[in-house]
């Protein structure tokens, strides 16, 4: 069963924060968390608070089961645009030049792989190992 966390109005443009989505998306909840937790840029505690959230939110739904034996896997992270302040910097001539300070809002699921798609994995990484 999945789980859903949203971040909204972070001030970090999109672009940047794709970045740091990047890293994580399709990884398992426990190798996400080491990436973030010594990640460099600013956009990753950030995911890393969300997707602390988004394993309390999945604890929440499944009471009866542990987070461990549940091999939990990001599903799907993706970054949308939010709302845009514009703002004028002084420029020569009395002209203004326009400055954009973006935001955005982060969209996290996390689920449960089944037997299936752990034996998949499993045998993806055997194969590149061979190679």
């Amino acid at each position: 069963m999945e789980a859903v966390a949203k971040l909204k109005n972070v001030p970090t443009s999109p672009r940047k924060m794709r970045l740091v989505a990047g890293l994580v998306r399709g990884k398992s909840v426990n190798k996400a968390l080491g990436l973030l937790k010594f990640e460099a840029n600013s956009g990753a505690a950030r995911i890393e608070k969300l997707l602390l959230s988004a394993l309390a939110n999945w604890q929440q739904k499944n009471e009866d089961s542990r987070i461990e034996d549940a091999n939990l896997f990001i599903k799907e992270i993706f970054v949308d645009e939010g709302k845009m302040l514009k703002r004028l910097r002084p420029a020569p001539q009395g002209r203004g030049y326009r400055i954009r300070k973006r935001s955005n809002h982060v969209t996290l699921v996390i689920d449960s792989m089944t037997e299936e798609q752990l034996e998949q994995q499993q045998t993806k990484k055997s194969k590149k190992a061979n190679k």
